[in-house]
């Protein structure tokens, strides 16, 4: 299958080239970087610049590559995380799952593309109602009120638009591996990732490599509809923090009360480490045939800083 991958040298984007190569499809991947053409190459796919935000430029792109799917993975997700501004730290992400996401269905539908799927999120950020794991007929938390608002209204942006159109949208859980949470392990050694409260909150992850191999299923399968691609455990943070910090040969976290911890970090950290949603991979596992390499974050935490 001819594949084009919009956002190709993300973390997950260099996760997924490769496995979608080595499935035999043709791939096309993009790049905003001219620098990181030579990357792409290195990883078997046919590459081109393309700006995410720009209309035309994504439509050349697709019209030029010809695909028979394409697969969304344009993030701008940088830097040191910034829960308390969240909206600040996401401000181009959410722009490229809007604009973005509308630009490529747009292009989809003028060169005739079936096939849309796109990377959605669903971590902590089930709907705080009912029990700790949420399946995909449950809400998302809109998060109103706080600085992940806008998050949580450009992923519903795209995930209506995708499954109008016909496509899916994978809800990947807190993505782990290769590049994806190293700023993050970083402030867990220093000490600077505390616990908050209770720690009662609930949290999904999945392995990168899961995570691609879980769309490789879903590009070649055609699926249409909501997916949650998490592992096997969701659990609460109290339970995944202070291993995580075992991993990475930390000390274990400091624990703050929430009223502290809104102060220095804001609401999304309070709401994610104490009221938090995680979400159940069942539909994947069953409709997918998904079968993952890190069935749970004991083992990929292990692995990814061993």
């Amino acid at each position: 299958m001819r594949v084009f991958v919009a956002g190709g040298t993300g973390v997950m984007g260099q996760r997924l080239v490769p496995q979608l190569v080595a499935r035999g499809h043709q791939v096309t991947a993009t790049t905003s970087h001219p620098g990181k053409l030579g990357l792409l190459r290195q990883m078997g796919a046919d590459v081109v610049v393309m700006d995410g935000l720009d209309a035309a430029s994504v439509g050349e792109a697709v019209a030029a590559a010809g695909p028979e799917a394409i697969v969304h993975q344009m993030t701008a997700i940088a830097g040191k995380p910034d829960m308390k501004h969240m909206d600040r730290w996401f401000a181009t992400t959410n722009r490229l799952r809007t604009e973005g996401t509308d630009h490529l269905l747009a292009a989809a539908e003028a060169t005739g593309v079936p096939h849309v799927v796109a990377q959605s999120y669903a971590s902590w950020n089930g709907i705080r109602t009912g029990g700790w794991v949420k399946t995909e007929e449950d809400e998302l938390d809109p998060m109103t009120g706080t600085a992940a608002r806008p998050l949580m209204d450009a992923i519903r942006h795209l995930e209506e638009a995708v499954i109008r159109a016909g496509g899916a949208a994978l809800r990947y859980g807190g993505l782990y591996g290769p590049g994806a949470t190293d700023d993050q392990v970083e402030l867990v050694r220093k000490r600077q990732f505390p616990l908050v409260g209770d720690g009662a909150g609930y949290c999904s992850w999945v392995h990168l490599d899961d995570a691609a191999s879980a769309t490789v299923l879903a590009v070649e399968q055609r699926v249409r509809g909501v997916f949650n691609v998490v592992d096997d455990e969701p659990a609460p943070a109290r339970e995944w923090l202070p291993y995580l910090a075992a991993c990475a040969g930390a000390k274990p976290p400091m624990r703050v009360p929430a009223w502290l911890a809104r102060l220095l970090a804001g609401d999304v950290a309070v709401t994610m480490m104490t009221q938090g949603r995680g979400f159940s991979n069942a539909k994947a596992r069953h409709e997918l045939g998904w079968q993952l390499r890190y069935p749970s974050w004991r083992q990929g935490f292990a692995a990814a800083l061993a």
